[in-house]
């Protein structure tokens, strides 16, 4: 599979802190190699580098950067997460599985400018609701589920089990 990169618009670092992270931190766990962010914030990007940092895995932020700049340039399939796109059961048998694509999430209003810039707008599901919903049930599907338990080469790694907490410090 080829990667998948995040451009999320409208970030609001005094409002958005919280959901943008998890946007980023979502995409990271189920497979994206990275995020753009439209508003600059080191917060974020610290934040981010940290857990990639204890956790492992080949993924980047970069803030600051616009939509346009971000596709400018940008050799692969844009998909655009919207309540207002084609149904993600139809449309996923027609994103290419052997090319980038560059996936926009959406805080605030998009711009028309998106909607007729993306190959691809995709609904998931068509009430409002999350875009961190959106996104993880997006990128689960488009990968099958193979981002879920993949090994990231981190210091940190989670092993699930039915009751308690594990945590094994690969570091040591």
């Amino acid at each position: 599979m080829s990667d998948i990169w995040i451009m999320r618009i409208g970030h609001r670092p005094e409002r958005d802190k919280r959901v943008t992270t998890h946007v980023a931190l979502s995409s990271r766990a189920l497979g994206a190699k990275g995020i753009y962010v439209d508003t600059p914030d080191p917060v974020l990007e610290e934040n981010i580098r940290s857990v990639v940092d204890r956790f492992g895995g080949d993924y980047t932020i970069k803030t600051g950067v616009t939509w346009k700049e971000a596709m400018r340039g940008f050799k692969g399939k844009v998909v655009h997460l919207t309540m207002y796109g084609e149904r993600v059961d139809v449309a996923l048998p027609k994103i290419p599985r052997d090319e980038d694509i560059m996936i926009i999430v959406g805080a605030e209003k998009v711009p028309i400018e998106v909607y007729q810039a993306a190959d691809f707008n995709v609904s998931v599901g068509n009430q409002p609701h999350s875009e961190i919903a959106a996104l993880a049930i997006f990128l689960d599907r488009f990968t099958e589920g193979q981002a879920l338990y993949a090994d990231r080469g981190g210091k940190l790694t989670v092993v699930p089990n039915e009751r308690g907490k594990t945590v094994v410090d690969l570091s040591k």
